[in-house]
């Protein structure tokens, strides 16, 4: 049997709404076994040719690397920003019962 790759998704949010949205979405479809919203990231960034500061909520999504390219399409068709942060995080160890779980839950 192949070892999965388990990942943490990091994304940038406008707020927790738009957080909740994706986080409900991914879970109630399974590409995500779960999901933390951390609100009130402050946010300092480059955009259109000024630099841009904004409060933002974060969003972890736990999963499998498979998912990721799903969980990526979906993101960008929930995402109100042109160019979201969808970024793959490698979970390099963890309690193997809690992968176990999470494998199953993202099991197709």
């Amino acid at each position: 049997m192949l070892k999965k790759e388990y990942i943490f998704i990091y994304i940038a949010c406008h707020d927790v709404v738009e957080a909740r949205k994706i986080a409900g979405y991914c879970v109630s479809e399974r590409m995500a076994a779960s999901a933390n919203i951390i609100p009130g990231m402050e946010s300092f960034y480059w955009w259109d040719g000024t630099v841009n500061a904004e409060t933002e909520s974060v969003l972890i999504l736990k999963t499998v690397s498979t998912r990721f390219k799903e969980i990526e399409e979906a993101v960008r068709k929930l995402h109100s920003y042109e160019c979201p942060c969808i970024c793959a995080l490698p979970v390099s160890d963890g309690f193997a019962d809690y992968l176990n779980w999470m494998n199953e839950i993202t099991r197709r």
